[in-house]
């Protein structure tokens, strides 16, 4: 396997000829199994010093040593690659929360002490330069299983463990062992404790990475700590009209627009704060219905204004995650323009109109949202009600965008308008105007404020 990574390879032998016993550790090990691309390499060594291991890497390229005094180093390589070079740590618990203990490098460690203070068991593999596989813990088992384990009684030690299960399970569509659960409902109270980059850092992992969010979701459900996000606890039993909604409820509806959102992301190639934003906004979209549901005189089930009502939920649900604000204010009118196609045809001017309504988000980015929700309601077939609005944006060049302004300052003080308030009133109008199709060129823009003018 250790092929796959050949980069690595000379600096296993010369940490071993310095007497050193190096291990692949932790992620690029079970990457290596699933057959992942390796992106992170770990190197844990045995019974060398900190400062004779900082000599033999040296060699290979720069060290960063910011991490020694808890026994971790980074190696530049040439071609870029970084390595992460560490002795293992003992770590004693003295307080609450992932700063509560005291970790201390001790390179006399045995691989198998070093591996039960992993978290998952598949996490604890290791690697040798020979290419042996360590599995103390039964990692490759569970990998197979699609089995979230925990390591040891070590895992209660930082309750951000429990996080990372569920961005896990949504990664590699995995499902939490009974006792891993048990032990997750138990560090619930540690929740508080996690500060709030951390819990972003995992949520971002979950969006971004998930080949199957709701996984994750439903791992978050198992675990007791979905009751920390009232806003998706609510929609657990909000029922929804089985004529349009044959899958469930709207949790479960939330799960398969969650999935529906990954699938188009991985089809379209979005990576980033694109991936990202599609995910979260397929997670908040319906978040205003739980309030908003009733049943009518008829006995069909509605939420009307539930789109409007998600936004403030949304807000509140972000905000718990610890998204940033400029992802939030592009999620917002994803959440409350979701069901604008069902307003009218997609004529130029209500394409445009949509197109202001949505920045900092794009019609692109709706069209996507939209196409989820639809593809979220099984067994009806997937459809996609936004792809005349979607193509109508492309033929105004503004499905990336709203239209860009055609009466700019500069215009209006040539032809003589002082700079003040005034022209700012009259460019706003005139924007105004050149949405609703007033004009479509910068003589007609001229020509209209030269009418509005005094107005």
């Amino acid at each position: 396997m250790l092929s796959q990574i050949a980069y690595i390879q000379p600096v296993l032998a010369a940490i071993a000829q310095a007497g050193g016993r190096p291990h692949v550790v932790g992620g690029a090990v079970r990457d290596l199994l699933r057959g992942d691309p390796v992106k992170d390499v770990d190197v844990e060594v045995y019974g060398l010093p900190i400062d004779r291991l900082v000599e033999v890497l040296a060699s290979f390229g720069p060290v960063n040593a910011v991490g020694r005094s808890f026994g971790v180093l980074k190696l530049r390589l040439p071609g870029g690659h970084e390595v992460d070079v560490a002795l293992p740590r003992r770590e004693s618990k003295i307080g609450a929360g992932h700063r509560g203990f005291l970790a201390e490098p001790d390179p006399t460690m045995t691989p198998r002490e070093a591996a039960a203070r992993r978290d998952f068991t598949w996490n604890a593999l290791a690697l040798t330069p020979v290419g042996e596989l360590l599995d103390f813990f039964g990692g490759v088992a569970d990998l197979e299983a699609g089995l979230i384990r925990h390591t040891s009684a070590a895992f209660a030690e930082d309750p951000l463990r429990v996080l990372r299960a569920v961005q896990f399970a949504g990664r590699f569509d995995m499902r939490l062992a009974p006792d891993t659960a048990e032990l997750c409902r138990r560090l619930l109270p540690e929740a508080a404790t996690l500060a709030a980059e951390r819990v972003w850092a995992e949520w971002h992992k979950w969006a971004l990475k998930s080949t199957r969010p709701a996984a994750g979701l439903r791992a978050l459900a198992e675990t007791g700590w979905l009751g920390l996000y009232p806003e998706l606890a609510a929609l657990a039993g909000c029922p929804q009209d089985a004529t349009w909604h044959p899958e469930g409820d709207v949790w479960q509806h939330t799960l398969y627009v969650c999935d529906a959102a990954a699938e188009i992301a991985g089809h379209e190639s979005l990576a980033g704060d694109e991936r990202v934003l599609l995910v979260l906004a397929a997670l908040c979209h319906d978040l205003g219905k739980p309030s908003t549901t009733a049943a009518g005189a008829d006995g069909r089930i509605r939420s009307p204004g539930h789109a409007q009502a998600g936004l403030a939920l949304s807000e509140a649900l972000l905000a718990r995650i610890g998204a940033p604000r400029a992802l939030v204010a592009r999620v917002l009118p994803l959440v409350r323009e979701h069901m604008a196609h069902l307003a009218g045809p997609a004529s130029q001017r209500a394409v445009r109109r949509l197109a202001v309504r949505l920045d900092p988000a794009t019609i692109a980015q709706w069209g996507r949202l939209v196409a989820a929700d639809h593809a979220g309601r099984p067994p009806l077939p997937p459809s996609n009600p936004a792809a005349p609005f979607v193509e109508a944006a492309l033929g105004q060049s503004v499905v990336h965008g709203p239209p860009a302004p055609l009466l700019l300052g500069r215009h209006l003080i040539d032809r003589g308008v002082q700079p003040g308030p005034h022209l700012g009133a009259l460019l706003k109008r005139a924007y105004h105007a050149q949405v609703e199709g007033a004009f479509d060129t910068v003589e007609g823009a001229l020509d209209w404020a030269a009418r509005h003018g005094d107005e």
